[in-house]
């Protein structure tokens, strides 16, 4: 089988659709699908709803779909960082189902593993919790999460094998391998593609079981989040 597609909206073609439910990898600008986000703001679907533990910044990442109202609904742990998305959201224009990081986390990768729910004390007493079933074990209130099971994921890689297998480059890895496994189809960008059987097995990441597509992007822009500091005088 196949998996190299000659371009991102070839890759995104036919599996994209609105109303969908998106998975995509990346922590801040870092390890995000750069050109596939794009091609799938070009694809022109709508209504999307993306799991993701950010929303990128103003017109870059996640930010390009805010900026043309193709995300309604984004389930995340970090929104800061982005005007357009403060802006839609306090508007009542964008809906948010705020997610501890941890809990996002294991949301994603119970629905890749097959188990369709788990039980955490984190947000026990919050709103986080309101509307879920709680359980106590141990003395301990817990709270019922369900898994999460994207119809898509799309992932950043940086290298691939052409049977899928991936390596990803030091925190670039982040959300990345979770958002993979729980996707029903995973769509993934990477810098280079080389032969199946090039990796030692034991530097595999993440097995090609869990890839059904892959295009080459071999030179990202990657962004990178600096700190800044206002000067004041006599400091």
């Amino acid at each position: 089988m196949n998996k190299i597609f000659p371009s991102a909206a070839a890759a995104l073609q036919g599996i994209v659709h609105d109303g969908q439910l998106l998975a995509v990898g990346g922590f801040g600008l870092c390890g995000i699908p750069e050109v596939l986000i794009q091609a799938l703001r070009d694809s022109g679907v709508r209504d999307l709803t993306v799991i993701s533990n950010n929303a990128g910044v103003d017109g870059f990442g996640l930010g390009k779909l805010l900026e043309t109202r193709q995300i309604s609904k984004m389930i995340s742990s970090y929104v800061g960082e982005n005007k357009e998305f403060e802006r839609q959201y306090l508007a009542g224009e964008l809906q948010l189902e705020f997610t501890p990081q941890g809990t996002l986390a294991e949301k994603l990768r119970a629905g890749g593993a097959g188990i369709p729910a788990f039980y955490t004390r984190t947000g026990v007493g919050t709103q986080v919790a309101e509307g879920k079933e709680t359980r106590e074990f141990d003395g301990h209130v817990y709270v019922m999460e369900r898994a999460l099971v994207p119809e898509v994921s799309l992932v950043k890689a940086w290298k691939a094998d052409k049977s899928g297998n991936l390596v990803f480059r030091r925190t670039a890895r982040n959300f990345n391998p979770a958002v993979a496994m729980a996707g029903k189809i995973t769509v993934v960008e990477v810098e280079e593609i080389v032969e199946t059987g090039s990796f030692d097995p034991d530097a595999v990441h993440l097995p090609g079981i869990y890839v059904h597509r892959i295009v080459l992007n071999a030179h990202p822009e990657k962004r990178i989040e600096k700190r800044t500091i206002t000067e004041k005088a006599g400091v």
